[in-house]
């Protein structure tokens, strides 16, 4: 029994700490696409929204996509889609995007706003090792109540 209060809250540190290297690394890859990247004209091909929650007494959110196209310097075509994208870009407009050489169908379509993404960033690291805190404290509280009770069985 006591593994499970030990399992359950070690598999959500671990799923904590993939979501802090996943968005760590998306910054770190947007942000150098800002500084480093090329740019290029490129045309949003489709605009569409998809919508999450709404269950119940819960919220809608509703998140806005893009598919654009473009060319690279070396005339190879590249199509990638973006999450929350500017919604004043419609379909057929042409806008640019900043890809890096080695990868270009990782582009983004987003204006460079480094200080807007390490906020951001920053909010939702903080989050997660809120949430990592709770869960060593809960670990940590439940160690310290079956040692107690180990004492007290004959």
């Amino acid at each position: 029994m006591e593994l499970f209060f030990y399992a359950v809250p070690s598999l959500m540190l671990a799923a904590f700490a993939f979501a802090a290297f996943r968005l760590v690394r998306r910054a770190r890859r947007i942000n150098r696409t800002w500084a480093n990247g090329l740019t290029a004209e490129a045309r949003c091909l489709r605009m569409y929204t998809t919508t999450s929650g709404g269950g119940g007494d819960t919220s809608v959110r509703t998140t806005l996509h893009h598919v654009y196209e473009f060319t690279t310097r070396e005339g190879r075509t590249v199509r990638f889609a973006e999450e929350d994208g500017p919604a004043t870009v419609l379909e057929g407009d042409f806008t640019t995007v900043r890809y890096l050489p080695e990868a270009p169908e990782r582009a983004t379509a987003l204006p460079p706003a480094p200080g807007r993404l390490a906020a951001g960033t920053g909010c939702l690291l903080v989050f997660l090792c809120v949430a990592a805190a709770i869960c060593v404290g809960f670990m940590f509280l439940a160690h310290s109540i079956f040692t107690a009770s180990d004492g007290l069985t004959p």
